[in-house]
């Protein structure tokens, strides 16, 4: 049994502030601690919120309480042509670029003019049907996230995307969205184009809320591959995804904690992220093939640890086997104490000292 390289993605986010200079050092930063991809996030402000939408709790705490969520967001653009930058200067760097669009406008950027080999879809856009639907029509793989969501929920995302995937010209509607899902070809593609992602919605999630069970849940429920997107504080949780099977895990980082901005505080340092990035590498390397056989290594150990039979006192030739005259101790390059009663009461057929091997 084989397992693939974990992918990590390194959640650059907003946390840029809105700076393409900032932007550009998160980059470095994942590059840095040796993550596969950095993923930021393409939204038009105006199309994602409603102008006196209100903030999350933890945005208030972390962001002016009396700002609105628009106008926190409308500080948060990337332009179209820092994407450019930014694009190249992940191809310089040699990471992959990574994004989410948030609004249709975003998404057709993303997949028809930067051309992006695959798409993030966030936990909050899984019911976003005309969304998922335009994705999955271009025909782009998509990492889809789970936050908040029950079962149901994610079967009808899946059945959205089985039905843009497999361009289908009957007018979109839910019934329509389940036959794809429940088709051959439609549980065919899924499998090609689509990794699920278990997410704990809360920033931060506290340990008590992450049930990485459910990694286990959503391989059997949908039969995709599944990865992490971790919000808890710390490194310990994505290291534990990672032995529990994730295939990915996603992870926020920024510059410093400290910074203002809606997600820093729920963020990872760059000497953490490098030591996550670090302790996946380890893990995956410890969780091997599955197969239980001794290593190399244990064979040196073998003869060290193990025993043989040995004679207890001097035997003479012709003398019987005895419990008195026949034990066991270590080395364990003799013959094995699994055959001890095979040797009780036969006959000697040599003569043995003292803590002589058995050589019969």
């Amino acid at each position: 049994m084989s397992k693939e390289r974990v992918f990590i993605i390194a959640e650059a986010g907003v946390n840029h502030n809105g700076s393409l200079p900032m932007a550009k050092k998160l980059v470095d930063v994942a590059v840095a601690a040796g993550a596969d991809a950095v993923k930021f996030q393409t939204f038009r402000a105006d199309q994602l919120a409603a102008v006196h939408a209100p903030k999350a709790e933890y945005q208030k705490v972390t962001t002016d309480a009396q700002e609105s969520q628009y106008e926190m967001l409308k500080k948060l653009e990337l332009s179209q042509a820092d994407h450019f930058v930014l694009v190249e200067y992940c191809q310089q760097k040699k990471i992959q670029f990574l994004s989410t669009p948030f609004d249709s406008e975003s998404a057709e950027f993303l997949i028809k003019i930067l051309n992006l080999p695959r798409l993030k879809i966030s936990s909050g856009e899984i019911t976003t049907a005309p969304l998922l639907l335009q994705i999955a029509r271009s025909g782009k793989p998509v990492i889809l996230s789970t936050g908040m969501a029950i079962l149901g929920d994610i079967e009808t995302a899946l059945g959205i995307l089985a039905f843009g995937y497999l361009n289908l010209k009957n007018s979109p509607s839910v019934s329509a969205f389940m036959w794809a899902y429940a088709s051959y070809e439609g549980q065919r593609i899924l499998k090609e184009k689509v990794t699920l992602l278990h997410c704990t919605s809360a920033y931060p999630a506290e340990f008590k809320d992450l049930n990485l069970m459910a990694i286990d849940t959503l391989k059997t429920a949908f039969g995709l591959p599944v990865g992490y997107s971790d919000h808890s504080l710390g490194i310990t949780i994505p290291i534990a995804a990672v032995a529990r099977g994730a295939s990915v895990i996603e992870k926020h980082f920024t510059l410093d904690r400290n910074l203002p901005g809606p997600d820093h505080r729920a963020s990872l340092e760059p000497d953490e992220l490098k030591t996550m990035v670090q302790a996946i590498r380890d893990v995956e390397l410890a969780l091997g093939d599955g197969r239980k056989s001794p290593k190399v290594e244990e064979f040196k150990v073998q003869a060290v640890a193990r025993k043989s039979l040995v004679a207890l006192k001097d035997i003479v030739v012709g003398e019987v086997f005895s419990e008195q005259n026949l034990g066991f101790k270590r080395p364990g390059n003799g013959i094995s104490p699994i055959h001890y009663w095979e040797f009780l009461q036969r006959s000697a057929r040599k003569s043995y000292q003292c803590g002589d091997l058995i050589e019969e």
